[in-house]
């Protein structure tokens, strides 16, 4: 993490920005206490469309066993 005072922050705003969309977080400190964390904004998410989602899900079987009787099966099965 990189830190950096106020007034610096000012006059290298460009240079924190570009750091920052790199994937580097930038601490902006006043009088030496951090004030403010520079991060890469995150995209925004998409909404879901419901009726693909449908169509994704409705060919899935049910499942009849609980994971863990199933993940039990896998295990048991591999170890013997």
């Amino acid at each position: 993490m990189n830190a950096i005072n106020l007034a610096e922050a000012k006059a290298r705003l460009s240079e924190l920005v570009d750091l920052a969309q790199r994937g580097e977080v930038v601490e902006i400190l006043k009088r030496g206490k951090p004030v403010a964390r520079l991060i890469a904004a995150s995209p925004e998410k998409s909404r879901i469309n419901i009726e693909d989602l449908r169509k994704a899900t409705d060919g899935q079987r049910e499942q009849t066993e609980s994971a863990g009787d199933f993940m039990r099966r896998v295990r048991d099965g591999y170890r013997y």
